[in-house]
């Protein structure tokens, strides 16, 4: 096995579905850690709006997102309403250890069949399909290890998910998959100097808020 590798995420995101049909097949070779976070409190972290709620882009995204799913044959049905509130399932995938095993069966269960699960009454059925009591999702230790999670995303640099990390450097996205292939077969491809370069670029205007 290869060195370890973080993979940031939310069941909000349906690019984070795509991506983790592409980041569990690394776990042939490779260590993979999940690490379920809170994308609303990412973004606020960052000053930044997410592509749901922004008028216009949120069309644009649903479309883009089905048409990445129909590319690359992955069933995707979305569910009744979106975004919807993701704190339940982020805090049973923690609950159930965030296994890959409860990474797919909550990722399914939202993306591949459309169900809701922003109520206490949409989530009883997934939870046991878990083998999750309601009441072990609402654990203070529960509630504190997804802090903790979203707050070590945040240390690390992420602003989006999902993201992939290898090593120090972050990848962003379901369509920066190969890109990010690329650097972990071969580390050198991030330190040509144009890719340095571009670490120290100078800002040339900033737009005032």
């Amino acid at each position: 096995m290869g060195a370890p590798l973080r993979w940031y995420f939310d069941f909000l995101s349906p690019f984070s579905y795509l991506h983790w049909q592409k980041v569990k097949a690394l776990r042939a070779t490779h260590v993979v850690e999940p690490v379920p976070v809170v994308f609303g409190a990412v973004l606020s972290a960052v000053g930044q709006l997410g592509p749901a709620e922004i008028p216009g882009k949120r069309e644009f995204t649903y479309r883009h997102v089905l048409w990445q799913a129909r590319a690359e044959g992955v069933p995707l049905v979305f569910p009744p309403a979106h975004p919807f509130n993701p704190l339940g399932v982020l805090r049973a995938c923690i609950a159930a250890g965030s296994t890959p095993d409860a990474v797919d069966v909550i990722f399914d269960w939202i993306w591949r069949d459309g169900r809701a699960v922003d109520s206490d009454d949409a989530l009883l059925p997934l939870l046991d399909r878990l083998g999750l009591a309601a009441q072990s999702i609402a654990t203070p230790q529960v509630k504190a290890a997804l802090r903790a999670n979203t707050e070590a995303a945040i240390a690390a640099g992420v602003f989006g998910v999902p993201t992939l990390q290898i090593g120090d450097a972050l990848f962003w996205g379901n369509d920066a998959h190969p890109f990010a292939l690329a650097a972990l077969h071969d580390p050198s491809v991030l330190q040509d100097a144009q890719m340095q370069r571009v670490s120290t670029l100078p800002i040339g205007i900033s737009r005032k808020p």
